[in-house]
């Protein structure tokens, strides 16, 4: 509803293009109003909808975007809510800034602006928790909206969930065109004569449509369980009302839904919601907030002061005011998204793949509607467990998802992933699949090199990956050799690994033997082996090779100096193809994701006579090592949730958009110290880089 005290501003709004062509974006009763107030004093030529194009209402034509262009149309002034604008703008932007038409909301905001990254919250004006509780403390009763407010969705848009369930549907066969345009015109056309509920949207759309193969109650009970799924609580605001509660004061749930109260009910119970009296649901008393949802709250609470909160400038803050209740808004997850330009996410919002990704993040980054009141509003990442799920969980997914992918395009009939950037690849990968077939296989650089190595060419070669120390330093290092010990020589400062060629290759015999005594051990079917290494010339493979039967097909994450490896004869795929680096933030960023995703365990060197695998000296601290694994468990949480919300058809890998999650650990305030203190461990090169001095 445009309220009469906003209708001066929305007058405003349009004086400047008097003289212009416009249209009206929207058909709902608010549009109604809209075109009551602007009477005949503007060029009003028609009506847009994101899913009609013919027809009348409201003595005004619908039409088309096109035909808006071709009648030189300067304004759409858009009659939404805010969540609503936002997708809106998303579906028609670019083509209005293309056409320089103006796309202005009804309360004057410029939906085409810039979207700029920031990283505080400069100019925002949130409501602090103190403040929303002095404000509960003057009433009686605390009334509270739902969805977005004391809950919300891990997607980016309300309409989504009809993207999953249209999704769903194509899942089990049945297939209705334009399913997700059907429901929501359905909702439109039954709200403008009351709040529908969910299986009377269904009914209409069935008959309206002439929709084969839909039950209106399978289909309500399937968006439900959809919606129900997304949730999550908004735990600071769950607390604040807890602490409400306790104070004695009745609360009750005010919510425009389509939901009945007992599946409202069934909701807030998954969320760990009881402080609720009551459940006012616009559907089950025929009015909405903009209507007379309020008044039916006032009768209940017999005349008592009632304090509404809620996300919603217009159904909660205005619709509340104009009832005689007083109210604050506070900000949706998605407010606080928009406040920081999407953090540079705005363009990978096509497909319901991406739109669920950026929920996930929203739903975690900004559950909180109090962020203005720490770190001088700075952007925070609280935990380890956080940062992984947050930053680090998109783009190691991706990668899983494709790994997977390519082990059934290329028929592998092993799944070897090494240690130990495999550990945590091999706990998603396994999860994926529903099964445990793939082998975590021990190995490492050091351990490939130290059996692999056959000649003088292939020590040559190892010589030619610069060490950072003595040449009897990496003697022990590369070759587990005691100079003094394994050949009674004094030790030298000069000279080169060549020089010891002959106890290098005894020793490589023995370890060869060892090696083959611990593969013996393994489930090795017929047929290729996929060979996981994370990033990595190829060096392991290329001894590991020579050590097994098996044809290995390398699928990596990342694959360097592929030129100088390419007379090697190995078969690699990389993820991240050499073109699509170029201008990435995987270079600057893979020693990061190495370091997290290594296993609690040493790196492994070579094994013993019973195969036993012989592990180098550990130089993490306990510390380092739990900040590791909780940062895994998130990136493990969130590959499950993603797997479980996303449909299995529509999960999509977009590198770039991964690539904007990873290069936020570089803008954010990441205040888990452990994670600052980690070592990037390079023993093969005999190098050690702070993690600190890569962010």
């Amino acid at each position: 509803m445009v309220p009469g005290d906003a209708m001066t501003d929305f007058i405003k709004i349009l004086n400047p293009y008097k003289e212009e062509k416009i249209a009206v974006y929207g058909l709902g009763t608010e549009t109604e109003r809209v075109l009551n107030e602007a009477g005949q004093d503007f060029q009003i030529i028609g009506l847009l909808d994101g899913y009609k194009e013919e027809g009348g209402l409201y003595h005004k034509p619908i039409i088309s975007l096109q035909y808006a262009i071709d009648c030189g149309v300067k304004l759409i002034l858009v009659v939404a809510r805010p969540g609503s604008c936002r997708a809106i703008v998303k579906r028609i932007g670019a083509v209005c800034m293309e056409n320089q038409i103006d796309l202005i909301d009804v309360r004057g905001k410029n939906l085409c602006s810039m979207k700029t990254a920031k990283y505080q919250f400069h100019a925002a004006d949130g409501i602090s928790r103190a403040h929303l509780m002095e404000e509960a403390d003057k009433r009686d009763v605390l009334s509270i909206d739902l969805f977005d407010t004391l809950v919300m969705r891990r997607t980016l848009f309300p309409t989504d969930i009809f993207d999953i369930v249209d999704c769903r549907l194509r899942e089990k066969g049945i297939v209705i065109e334009e399913f997700s345009g059907k429901r929501l015109a359905s909702e439109k056309f039954l709200a403008k004569s009351g709040a529908p509920g969910l299986v009377e949207i269904y009914t209409y759309m069935k008959n309206t449509y002439a929709a084969a193969g839909i039950v209106p109650e399978e289909l309500a009970e399937l968006e439900w369980q959809t919606d129900y799924d997304l949730l999550v609580p908004r735990r600071e605001m769950c607390d604040f009302c807890e602490e409400i509660h306790r104070k004695g004061k009745e609360i009750f749930i005010v919510s425009d839904t389509f939901y009945s109260r007992e599946q409202l009910s069934r909701m807030l119970e998954k969320c760990g919601i009881g402080f609720w009296g009551d459940i006012f649901a616009s559907c089950e008393y025929k009015t909405a907030k903009t209507e007379a949802l309020f008044e039916k709250l006032k009768e209940r609470t017999g005349g008592k002061k009632i304090l509404h909160i809620g996300d919603d400038s217009a159904a909660d803050i205005e619709s509340a005011k104009r009832h005689g209740i007083a109210a604050c808004q506070i900000c949706s997850g998605t407010d606080l998204l928009e406040m920081t330009g999407y953090l540079g996410l705005w363009d990978s919002m096509e497909g319901i793949s991406n739109r669920i990704k950026i929920g996930m993040f929203a739903a975690k980054l900004f559950n909180s509607p109090f962020q203005f009141e720490a770190n001088e509003q700075k952007i925070a990442i609280k935990t380890a467990f956080d940062l992984g799920y947050l930053l680090f969980a998109p783009i190691i997914s991706d990668f899983v998802i494709w790994f997977e992918e390519q082990v059934q395009k290329y028929g592998l009939s092993n799944v070897w992933l090494c240690a130990r950037d495999g550990y945590l690849i091999k706990k998603m990968y396994d999860t994926m699949r529903g099964d445990s077939s793939s082998v975590y296989f021990l190995t490492s650089r050091t351990a490939a090199i130290r059996a692999g190595v056959e000649n003088e060419e292939d020590i040559k070669y190892v010589g030619g990956m610069k060490f950072s120390g003595t040449v009897e330093k990496e003697l022990e290092e590369r070759f587990g050799i005691d100079v003094k010990q394994n050949t009674g020589e004094e030790r030298k400062t000069a000279g080169s690994i060549v020089d010891y060629a002959p106890v290098i290759l005894q020793r490589a015999g023995e370890n060869r033997k060892n090696y083959h005594t611990y593969m013996a051990g393994l489930p090795i079917l017929g047929g290729d082996i996929a060979f996981f290494d994370f990033v990595a010339k190829g060096t392991s493979q290329m001894y590991m090779q020579r050590l097994v039967e098996n044809h290995l097909k390398g699928l990596y994450f990342l694959q360097l100096e592929r030129e100088y490896m390419r007379d090697k004869g190995l078969d690699i795929v990389p993820f991240y193809d050499k073109e699509e680096t170029e201008d990435s933030e995987i270079y600057e960023n893979y020693y990061i994701l190495e370091t997290m995703l290594t296993s609690p365990m040493p790196s492994v060197r070579e094994f013993d006579e019973k195969g036993e695998p012989c592990y180098a000296q550990e130089t993490r601290t306990k510390e380092d090592i739990q900040c590791v694994l909780e940062a895994q468990d998130g990136i493990f949480d969130y590959f499950e949730t993603y797997l479980k919300l996303c449909p299995e058809k529509a999960v999509e890998i977009d590198r770039k958009m991964d690539e904007r999650f990873l290069a936020l650990v570089h803008s954010f305030d990441v205040l888990d110290k452990n994670f600052a203190g980690l070592q990037v461990e390079d023993p093969f090169f005999n190098r050690m880089t702070g993690v600190s001095d890569l962010i």
